[in-house]
């Protein structure tokens, strides 16, 4: 394992230092923003804000990666997040924000995309699989432990705020300093969406659902957790039980996807997110019982967009496997943008109780449909089975990393 890691060190050293400022910013900013009396509907917009920028970042970013070239690229990127970081407290307005998360979420798509580019880069093909896990537990990892640094200083200061920018400023330095040379970027190819879902349609559903969900979850759960009387420390506490819920969780119920039909496996997981939302709106009347209610809804609804990309990989050629999951991607970016404002408006509406249950509304469907398309219909696989991986939604230039080579042949399921 050590020879893997050393010549990767840098690049995880960097994205963990990033996740480490922006996993403490994006609860920071849903602190903050319920202090400064923004109301629920506006604390989802800023959200939605972010991943509107993720989108806009998916097309602006790989050319100027290619043009300036990495290092600088890096450098150029972690500089207008560390400046959007300071600006959010210097600049306390809800039309400011929702830019400059328009513009965080722009430049991230950078940051992971030169990160991810490099690791591809350095990847052996029969090493791929290994160094995905790796910069996936790196990821997760980053998001959990942010979470605590919410402990360090008060939303209503501006420490903390300084505390995310340190860390997205230090995410430079091993990345400059690595002597691994930069590789070339590629474009990614996507699938039309029609052709997509006429390939794969549960895992189109899957993947727009899962987004409509998690994009409410990243955005707003630390308000929820404000709302319904939890201090800061235990804000933090909820988000990061949450993060480990999903990272611990998904290795079993992968193992789980693997083994039996994918459209069963995702009903089921679905299912178990979309309870796991009603206990947890349920718990949450009882203030620090929400705590339970996050880690189980995490453990499952973590889960759900990987089955999805898993299912459709199950249903496409090799050649198309990098297009198509890009596409699916793309598609889950457009739910998650739209997620953080029909949750906050729910919650206006109706009080915390709704974000959770807009989990609920969002997978429990989709438990439903792909429950009723497993049982109504068989599950042809093209080439060969796909194998489950634990992922988050980062950049387009991570798929590659993912995707088996050819010579190589996943486990199969039944």
């Amino acid at each position: 394992m050590l020879p893997l890691l050393v010549p990767i060190a840098a690049l995880l050293a960097g994205i963990a230092l990033l996740l480490l400022g922006t996993g403490l910013l994006n609860t920071l900013l849903a602190l903050r923003g319920s202090l400064e009396g923004y109301a629920d509907a506006t604390l989802g917009l800023i959200g939605s804000a972010y991943f509107v920028g993720f989108l806009v970042g998916t097309v602006l970013a790989p050319p100027l990666i290619r043009r300036i070239g990495h290092v600088r690229a890096f450098a150029l990127f972690a500089a207008a997040v560390a400046a959007c970081v300071l600006l959010h407290a210097l600049l306390v307005s809800a039309p400011v924000w929702i830019a400059l998360r328009i513009l965080t979420g722009t430049a991230l798509v950078g940051l992971y995309t030169v990160i991810e580019s490099w690791l591809n880069g350095q990847a052996p093909a029969a090493r791929r699989g290994q160094i995905f896990a790796i910069y996936m537990a790196v990821n997760l990892g980053a998001l959990a432990l942010a979470q605590q640094l919410l402990r360090l200083g008060s939303p209503a200061g501006f420490e903390l705020f300084a505390v995310a920018a340190i860390f997205v400023c230090l995410a430079s330095m091993p990345v400059a300093a690595t002597r691994q040379a930069p590789p070339e970027l590629h474009t990614t190819p996507r699938l039309g969406l029609r052709a997509l879902w006429q390939t794969a349609p549960i895992a189109c559903a899957g993947a727009l659902l899962s987004g409509l969900a998690m994009g409410a979850f990243w955005s707003l759960t630390a308000v929820y957790g404000g709302r319904i009387g939890l201090d800061e420390n235990n804000v933090a506490m909820l988000m990061t039980l949450a993060i480990l819920g999903g990272a611990l969780l998904q290795w079993p119920v992968g193992r789980y996807s693997d083994a039996v039909d994918r459209r069963r496996a995702l009903g089921v997981v679905a299912g178990a997110a979309a309870a796991a939302g009603l206990l947890w709106a349920v718990l949450g009347l009882f203030g620090a019982a929400a705590l339970v209610g996050g880690f189980l809804f995490g453990a499952a609804a973590f889960a759900v967009y990987p089955i999805a990309v898993a299912h459709l990989i199950d249903h496409l050629h090799h050649q198309d496997i990098l297009s198509g999951s890009a596409a699916l991607l793309l598609l889950h970016g457009f739910g998650a943008a739209i997620g953080p404002l029909l949750a906050g408006t729910a919650m206006g509406w109706l009080g915390p109780a709704a974000l959770p249950l807009h989990f609920t509304a969002m997978l429990g469907p989709l438990a439903a449909y792909a429950l009723w398309q497993a049982r109504h219909g068989s599950d042809d696989i093209v080439e060969e089975a796909a194998h489950f991986v634990p992922m988050l939604r980062t950049s387009p230039t991570v798929l590659e990393m993912m995707t088996p080579a050819e010579s190589e042949t996943p486990p199969g399921h039944g």
